[in-house]
């Protein structure tokens, strides 16, 4: 596979592998993901705003050349006050791979980051030299309008061209909380939305701050993800216990949906409408509660966004979806190809026993559900 370098939300060839309950394979064009759809399921997608969150600066102590990336925050904007966990780069920009930056300057505690407009403090290191605590100096109203003014979207190298906050906005975008685009978003337009409720199809939304999704440091993006708050709006929670009465599907579109409903289920599948805080990484060692199926962008194998896709099938599965995609010439990253599966385990309805049948298929309990 290789990443797509245009950022073009919805390609008129944008490719869709569909992976079934049973580990079926399947190759659509993404414009008929519509037809997927059943009467009786329900959309689920985050509706996160993206922040311009790469701030290109100096590092005051040393005169060093850096770049910040804004990489999370213990509440979602405004929410978080001017509070945010960053990871530090040494001089260059996004047309150097990550892994290829060179080092950053060694930082102390109150620290100066000079950042265009604006000013940061680092506030402490947390467990790596590179992921900081800072916080920006000023009001809040002067530090938001010099991020505006001053930050760019985070982008990497793949990229021939730089982004503009126009090409990281998903059609459904609200309050900017997300520090990279919940770009599996990028699917979704009105036409599809239409066609989805003239099948029957209810649509919801939630935000979650997705967070920063590579650093080039091993050590580092093995912590990936990283906390991510999120909002469930009480209206998604009722459409969600609503779906799940009829026998209707919980269909997530990006991984950071899944994060935030699996985060705020109950152990009977109910979801709890309000704020929370994402903390658990999900793998095959999950049993999903609410989530039966999930759209998604294509990921590589070892990154958080691939390993989450083990809770919804096993990686036999996965391995031969990746020679496909692989075989096809899927894209990936962002602006990339998609895929969508149904969980080969589904979550135990709060309405059902030990199993029930829903649409001719048995769901198997949440004991069973462990598939890695």
């Amino acid at each position: 596979m290789s990443p797509a370098t245009q950022p073009i939300q919805r390609p008129h060839d944008a490719k869709l592998l569909v992976i079934d309950d049973q580990g079926r394979l399947d190759h659509v064009p993404r414009e008929a993901f519509g037809g997927l759809l059943q009467r009786g399921d329900l959309l689920v997608a985050n509706d996160a705003g993206t922040l311009p969150a790469s701030l290109s600066g100096i590092h005051e102590p040393t005169g060093s050349r850096i770049e910040l990336r804004l990489a999370g925050a213990d509440a979602l904007p405004p929410a978080n006050g001017q509070r945010f966990r960053a990871v530090l780069f040494g001089e260059g920009d996004y047309r150097t791979r990550t892994e290829d930056r060179p080092a950053p300057p060694r930082t102390g505690m109150g620290d100066r980051l000079l950042l265009g407009p604006l000013m940061a403090m680092v506030e402490r290191t947390l467990g790596h030299e590179r992921l900081l605590q800072v916080r920006f100096r000023g009001s809040p109203a002067g530090m938001w309008e010099g991020i505006a003014r001053h930050g760019r979207p985070i982008q990497y190298a793949h990229m021939t061209s730089p982004l503009a906050i126009w090409d990281v906005w998903t059609r459904i975008a609200g309050q900017p909380a997300a520090f990279e685009p919940p770009s599996a978003g990028f699917v979704l337009d009105w036409q599809l939305l239409a066609t989805a409720h003239r099948r029957g199809v209810a649509f919801a939304t939630l935000t979650h701050a997705a967070g920063i999704s590579s650093t080039g440091d091993p050590q580092l993006d093995a912590r990936l993800p990283f906390d991510e708050p999120y909002r469930i709006p009480h209206a998604t929670a009722a459409l969600i216990r609503n779906a799940r009465a009829r026998g209707g599907r919980i269909i997530a579109v990006g991984t950071t949906a899944v994060r935030a409903l699996e985060d705020a289920a109950l152990e009977d599948g109910t979801v709890r409408a309000g704020e929370g805080i994402a903390r658990h990484r999900i793998g095959s060692a999950t049993h999903l509660r609410v989530v039966d199926a999930i759209l998604s962008g294509t990921h590589e194998a070892g990154t958080s966004h691939y390993e989450l896709l083990h809770a919804f099938t096993d990686a036999a599965t996965l391995s031969r979806a990746d020679q496909e995609l692989q075989a096809r010439g899927y894209r990936t990253h962002e602006f990339g190809d998609s895929v969508f599966i149904a969980a080969r385990c589904h979550p135990l309805r709060a309405s059902g026993g030990p199993t029930y049948r829903a649409r001719g298929r048995i769901r198997c309990p949440a004991s069973a559900c462990s598939i890695a």
